[in-house]
């Protein structure tokens, strides 16, 4: 029997061009079946190449020459810094859309330009892999992924390289799919020199990743939780490019599943309520935030809101006037509908939306705050700036920590105000199941997270059972 090779390029008899093989062996009655199959598995793409566009006008543009084109509709684009640059890229792209060949999807390039997987760096691997779960995730979890994946890039380097400053914090921004045009040559030309390839990743050296990014930067080691949860997107990413071919077995360590490797990594979740302020402590307090700088007052009704109303922080910023329900007696309501989920973006609260009754002291605190700020638009947001931006995280906590250190308590988290309202709630004796409902928790997160403050209910259970006993 008579073989044709065909390969990349060339026209078959039926006059197809064989673009989707780099190398087939097929027999010459078969190269009909060859071109039905090759227009049904791999049809042809829609590559339109724009011209180069200049935004020299822009100063903050640090690459100027962007060289625009779309794949399938979907617009891509890569930014360079001269003129030059920008013609040679755009005049390689026409030259495989002249060709006929594929662009992959994922990386915007033409498929014939990547390198064999095992070949490639552990930063081209993380964008290309989180580049294909973006649509998927929430926002939350992009921002938990992307945090992850800096610690694991800078961390899977050649042995004796020092990562430069900064590179962690622009990783962060700069994993995303929509950032081609905002990155920093410097640090993809140290991430191209000295991150590992794919092929490089053997036992021994994940097992020393591993270990490492359950630590900090001054080698103290993180919290529990934060280390699994950076390990488990690490972990991810290197499966993936398992499951893909780059690596040849799963190299990650197994961890133990024995007893006394679990109690040594077990963690007590439970907060400390012994360091957690009175009811009044908390109300004199809050008080004490108000000083003579103008966003004082509104750090005041903020921090209120997060204690009597148990809210997070994320939660409090994305109140709206609609929101509310104030009677001008008794108790109130608030609606949890929206959190800043990612720079004044609002979207649905992490444990979705919810509605929380809210005592007299709150809703006269609010009705003032309403009336005197003329908040008279329902979709007003509540707390703003005079410039009419979200309130600063930072200068929130720094007001509420000369507000504690005032009065003489100890310091303590914005955050932590919602914990001080669960355990106040806990002690009133609110039911366990209309304490989760308010914070949005599930009874057994509840019972865990807050074991202490029910320590008080043994006195009254024993009373209880002795009741029924006689």
């Amino acid at each position: 029997m008579v073989f044709d090779q065909v390969r990349h390029g060339e026209e078959g008899p039926s006059g197809t061009l064989i673009k989707a093989f780099p190398k087939l062996w097929v027999t010459r009655p078969q190269w009909r079946q060859v071109d039905w199959w090759w227009m049904m598995v791999r049809p042809m793409q829609t590559v339109k190449v724009y011209g180069v566009q200049d935004r020299r006008s822009t100063t903050q543009a640090k690459l100027p020459w962007v060289v625009r084109y779309t794949i399938e509709g979907r617009h891509r684009g890569k930014s360079f810094r001269t003129r030059i640059e920008a013609d040679r890229y755009r005049g390689l792209l026409l030259q495989e859309v002249q060709a006929g060949g594929r662009f992959d999807e994922t990386t915007g390039e033409p498929e014939s330009w990547q390198t064999p997987l095992a070949e490639a760096r552990v930063h081209e691997w993380s964008r290309r892999w989180i580049g294909e779960q973006w649509q998927e995730w929430q926002p939350r979890t992009r921002a938990s992924a992307t945090e992850a994946l800096a610690r694991f890039i800078t961390i899977a380097v050649e042995h004796g390289a020092k990562p430069p400053e900064g590179l962690r914090a622009y990783l962060y921004t700069a994993l995303s799919p929509n950032s081609e045009g905002e990155r920093d040559a410097q640090f993809e030309k140290w991430m191209a020199k000295n991150c590992l390839m794919l092929g490089e990743l053997d036992r021994e050296r994940i097992a020393d990743i591993d270990r490492r990014l359950g630590l900090k930067l001054d080698g103290s080691p993180l919290a529990a939780t934060t280390a699994n949860r950076i390990r488990i997107v690490a972990r991810a990413s290197v499966q993936s490019a398992i499951d893909a071919g780059a690596i040849a077995a799963d190299v990650w360590p197994q961890r133990s599943k024995t007893r006394a490797r679990r109690k040594v990594a077990r963690t007590r979740r439970s907060v400390d309520v012994r360091s957690l302020p009175s009811p009044a402590a908390m109300a004199k307090a809050i008080d004490a935030i108000v000083t003579q700088q103008p966003g004082s007052k509104n750090y005041r009704v903020m921090t209120a809101v997060a204690y009597y109303a148990g809210l997070r922080p994320s939660e409090v910023v994305m109140l709206r006037v609609r929101s509310t329900e104030l009677p001008a007696e008794g108790w109130g309501r608030l609606d949890v509908t929206e959190a800043d989920i990612s720079f004044d973006e609002p979207g649905e609260p992490k444990t979705g939306p919810r509605s929380v009754p809210i005592p007299p002291v709150l809703v006269t605190m609010l009705r003032e705050w309403i009336h005197k700020n003329n908040l008279t638009s329902p979709d007003r947001l509540l707390f703003r700036t005079r410039n009419d931006t979200m309130p600063s995280g930072s200068n929130w906590a720094r007001a509420w920590h000369r507000a504690l250190e005032s009065v003489g308590q100890r310091p303590m988290r914005i955050y932590d105000c919602r914990h001080a309202a669960a355990t106040t709630w806990l002690r009133a004796g609110m039911p366990l199941a209309e304490t989760a409902r308010r914070l949005g928790h599930s009874v057994e997160t509840l019972v865990s997270t807050y074991v202490g403050a029910l320590d008080d209910e043994e006195h009254v259970a024993n009373q209880r059972v002795d009741t029924i006993l006689g």
